[in-house]
C-alpha cells in the first residue's frame, strides 16, 4: 500500500547511460516512509534489474502517465546526498558532458554499514571530541563578481588598520596586499574571490588555516584541497595548531573505507564544518559553507582521471557561484586558468609587493649565466655546472642540505644505440628499455618488465647502448662520488619523504617528492631543465615553472644564503620568470599566446578518442554551433610524451582498429552549447546501445 502521505519519491537511479541520465519517479509502501527521506539510498528495479539510487525528494504525485513501481527497499535511514551536492553533481555534469551517477560515484563514498551503526548521529560528535557548532544562517549576500574584496594600495598599513579594526591580528597575511580584506570578507560572509600569490618560503598550511579559523569564527564551514597526501599531512597539523584537535576532519582516498566514510558521515551531519582533504573530497557535503580554496591549482593531481573528469578548482568555482561563498586560488606558481579568473575580473589577485618578494626569494641564477660561477670553462653548459657545484659545496659548508631536482626517476630511463642513436625498444612488446638496479646493470622493458640479457639494435645490428636521459638514482650514484662523505637521501618513487632535518645531506627528488627542510634548504639545483622544456605539451613551460618555483619555494632567503642553479638556457621567458619570480607576468603571457592561438582556457575545447569509425561517426552527429570547429581527427600514437603506455585513451575494440583523436572547440561564450552538443552524441549513442569505447573529455589537460 502507498504511504498515506508524499507516497511518490523521485529518484535518481545509478544508471551511467547518457540516455537515462535523468530522476525516476517510484512509489513509496506504507512501512518504508519514515525510512524514505531526501538523501538516503534505496534499491529500485530499473528496466528489469535492482539498481541503487538516491532519493531526491517526496512529492504527493507524478507527472508520469503510466504505472509507478515500488521502491524494493530502503539501503540505509542514513541522509547521505544533501540537497546543494545532488545540484553540484547535476552541474559538473552538465559542464563536463557526463552523467549525474558518475559525478555522484566521485561525490559520495561506498556505504560502510558496520561504521554506520557504530556510529549514530547522537554520537558522532562524542566520537569526535567536539560539540556540534552553532547554527548559522547564509549571509544571502547577492553573486555580483568579486564583491566583498577591498584591495588595500598603500602598503601594510591599510591591511593592518583593517585588521585591527576587526579585532584580529593575523600576521601572517599582513604582508599581502588584499590579504587582510580577505579574511575580513570571510569573517562577514561576503563571496570576495581572490587568486593568492604565495611568497618564496611561505608558510602556506598555516594561511590557510588562518582562513579556516576565520571561517570557523564566522558561524560558516570551510573545504580546502590540496593536491595529494604529504601536503594534506602539513594542512591537517596546520588546522589542529588553529582550531585545536576535533574541529576539522581530513578527507582523502588513502583512508579505509572505514575511516572514510566515518569522516564523511561527520561532515554530512553537520558535526564538524571544516574540511581539508585531497580531489576526493572536493564534494564533500560542508554544511553553511563560506570559504572554498584549492592550493597549488595547476598539479594535474586535482584533474580526475575517472568520467567525466572534473578538475577540483573548477568544482570549487561552480560550488563557490552557487552558494555564494569566498573562494582561495593559490599558488607558489600560476596558472593561465587562475590568470584568467583576474584579468576577467571575477577574482583578485592577493599578492605582496615586490620588496617583500625580493627579501623572501633564494637568488637564482641559470647555469651558464656570464656572471655565474666558472662560466668561462667548457663545463658552463654540462649538467652539474661549476655554478651548480658551488652552490651546493656553499650550502653544505654552512651545515645546510642541497635540493636536487631530477625530473625522472630510476637510473638511466631511456636508452639508445651508440651507432645509430635509435631508441631501444623491448623485442617483446616494443616498448622502451631502461636500466636499473645497483650501478645500472639491469636493463629490462619499462612497459612488460621483461629482462633483456643481450641487446641487439634493430636498427643497424649494434650491441652497445648509450643514455638519453639520467634518472634520480644515477643522479644520487654522481653526486654521492662528487662529495664524498656527504649523505644521499633519495626522495622519488615509493621512496618519497616528507622531511628532511636541518643538517648536510644531498636531497635528489623528482618533481612533487621535494621534502621540506626545517629552516629550508640551502641550495637547490634544477637540473635537466631541457626534458621539461622540451615536451610536446601546451602546458610545459607553465608546468616547468610550476615544478621549479616549487622546488625554490623551499630554499632560504638569499640574506641567509639561499642559492638556486637552474640547468636551463637563460634567455628562455620560463627561465627569466623564474630568475625574476614573476609568476604573474608569466602567466600573463602564457593566457595571451592561448587567445591568440584559441586553446584553453582562452577557449572551451573538448576531445572525442576512440576506434576509427566510432569517432567518425560521432563527429558526423555533433550539432556544433557555428562558430565551432573541429581539429583533426589524427592518429593516436602508440606512446605518451613519457614514453609511457598512454593511460588516457579510449580502450580498442580490435588491435587492427586505428585509435583516432579529434579535438573540438568553440568560443568560451559557446561552452554550455558544446557541452550539451557532447552530451546528445553520448545520450545518441547509449539509446542506440552502440557498442565501442569512445572517450569525451572536456578541457582535456593533454591537448598534443
Amino acid at each position: 500500500m502507498p504511504a498515506a502521505v508524499l507516497p511518490v519519491a523521485r529518484v535518481l537511479v545509478d544508471v551511467s547511460l547518457a540516455h537515462l541520465d535523468r530522476p525516476y519517479d517510484y512509489l513509496i509502501a506504507e512501512s518504508d516512509s519514515a525510512a524514505t527521506q531526501p538523501g538516503v539510498r534505496v534499491r529500485v528495479r530499473f528496466a528489469g534489474r535492482l539498481v541503487n539510487g538516491y532519493v531526491l525528494g517526496r512529492l504527493t504525485e507524478s507527472e508520469h502517465p503510466g504505472r509507478l513501481g515500488f521502491i524494493e527497499r530502503v539501503v540505509s535511514a542514513e541522509p547521505v546526498l544533501t540537497a546543494e551536492v545532488a545540484e553540484l553533481a547535476k552541474v559538473v555534469a552538465e559542464r563536463y558532458a557526463g552523467s549525474v551517477a558518475d559525478v555522484l560515484r566521485l561525490a559520495v563514498p561506498p556505504r560502510h554499514a558496520k561504521t554506520e551503526a557504530e556510529t549514530p548521529p547522537t554520537e558522532t560528535d562524542a566520537i569526535l571530541g567536539m560539540t556540534p557548532p552553532t547554527s548559522a544562517s547564509a549571509s544571502g549576500a547577492a553573486l555580483t563578481g568579486v564583491s566583498g574584496l577591498a584591495v588595500a594600495v598603500g602598503g601594510n598599513a591599510g591591511v593592518a588598520a583593517g585588521a585591527v579594526a576587526a579585532g584580529k591580528s593575523p600576521t601572517g597575511w599582513l604582508c599581502y596586499q588584499a590579504g587582510p580584506a580577505f579574511l575580513t570578507a570571510i569573517r562577514e560572509r561576503r563571496p570576495a574571490r581572490a587568486v593568492w600569490q604565495a611568497l618564496p618560503g611561505e608558510d602556506w598550511p598555516a594561511r590557510l588555516a588562518d582562513a579556516a579559523a576565520e571561517a570557523s569564527g564566522a558561524g560558516v564551514g570551510a573545504l580546502l584541497i590540496v593536491p595529494d597526501a604529504r601536503d594534506l599531512v602539513r594542512l591537517d597539523a596546520a588546522l589542529t595548531a588553529a582550531l585545536g584537535p576535533g574541529r576539522h576532519v581530513a578527507l582523502s582516498a588513502d583512508l579505509g573505507p572505514a575511516e572514510r566514510y566515518r569522516r564523511f558521515l561527520a561532515v554530512s551531519r553537520g558535526s564538524v564544518r571544516i574540511v581539508a582533504g585531497t580531489r576526493a573530497a572536493v564534494f564533500a557535503p560542508v554544511a553553511e559553507l563560506g570559504l572554498v580554496a584549492v592550493f597549488d591549482d595547476g598539479d594535474d593531481l586535482l584533474a580526475e582521471p575517472r568520467a567525466p573528469y572534473p578538475h577540483a578548482r573548477e568544482v570549487l568555482m561552480l560550488r563557490s557561484a552557487a552558494r555564494s561563498c569566498a573562494l582561495l586560488v593559490g599558488g607558489f606558481a600560476r596558472t593561465a586558468e587562475a590568470q584568467l579568473l583576474v584579468e576577467s575580473g571575477w577574482a583578485r589577485t592577493i599578492s605582496a609587493q615586490r620588496t617583500a618578494v625580493r627579501a623572501a626569494a633564494p637568488r637564482i641564477e641559470a647555469a651558464g649565466d656570464d656572471y655565474s660561477t666558472g662560466s668561462d670553462s667548457a663545463a658552463a653548459k654540462a649538467r652539474l655546472s661549476p655554478a651548480a657545484f658551488a652552490a651546493a659545496r656553499a650550502a653544505l659548508q654552512a651545515g645546510a642540505p642541497v635540493l636536487i631536482q631530477v625530473p625522472r626517476r630510476g637510473y638511466v630511463p631511456v636508452v639508445a644505440c651508440v651507432r645509430c642513436r635509435k631508441r631501444a625498444q623491448c623485442r617483446h612488446c616494443h616498448g622502451p628499455l631502461a636500466l636499473s638496479g645497483p650501478g645500472g646493470t639491469l636493463l629490462g622493458c619499462r612497459w612488460c618488465g621483461q629482462p633483456e640479457a643481450h641487446f641487439r639494435c634493430a636498427a643497424c645490428g649494434f650491441d652497445q647502448l648509450r643514455a638519453v636521459s639520467v634518472g634520480a638514482g644515477r643522479t644520487a650514484e654522481e653526486l654521492g662520488r662528487a662529495f664524498p662523505g656527504v649523505p644521499v637521501i633519495n626522495s622519488s618513487g615509493p621512496k618519497v619523504r616528507s622531511a628532511v632535518p636541518a643538517e648536510p645531506a644531498l636531497v635528489i627528488a623528482t618533481p612533487g617528492g621535494e621534502p621540506v627542510a626545517s629552516g629550508g634548504f640551502g641550495a637547490a639545483l634544477l637540473l635537466d631543465g631541457y626534458a621539461m622544456l622540451g615536451r610536446p605539451d601546451l602546458r610545459a613551460g607553465e608546468e616547468t615553472l610550476r615544478r621549479w618555483m616549487a622546488a625554490a619555494a623551499l630554499v632560504r632567503p638569499a640574506s641567509a644564503g639561499g642559492r638556486v642553479v637552474v640547468g636551463a638556457d637563460a634567455s628562455l621567458p620560463v627561465v627569466q620568470a623564474l630568475i625574476r619570480w614573476d609568476p604573474v607576468g608569466h602567466a600573463s603571457a602564457e593566457l595571451a599566446g592561448r587567445r591568440e592561438l584559441g586553446f584553453p582556457p582562452a577557449a572551451a575545447m573538448a576531445s572525442i578518442e576512440g576506434d576509427e569509425p566510432i569517432v567518425l561517426a560521432a563527429l558526423d552527429r555533433l550539432d556544433l554551433p557555428p562558430d565551432g570547429e573541429v581539429l583533426g581527427p589524427v592518429a593516436l600514437e602508440d606512446t605518451d610524451s613519457g614514453g609511457q603506455q598512454s593511460q588516457n585513451r579510449a580502450p580498442a575494440q580490435d588491435d587492427d582498429e586505428v585509435q583516432l583523436r579529434a579535438l573540438v572547440r568553440v568560443p568560451q561564450a559557446g561552452r554550455k552549447a558544446l557541452s550539451a552538443a557532447l552530451r546528445a552524441v553520448a545520450a545518441g549513442r547509449s539509446a542506440r546501445k552502440e557498442g565501442g569505447g569512445l572517450r569525451i573529455r572536456v578541457d582535456p589537460s593533454d591537448l598534443f
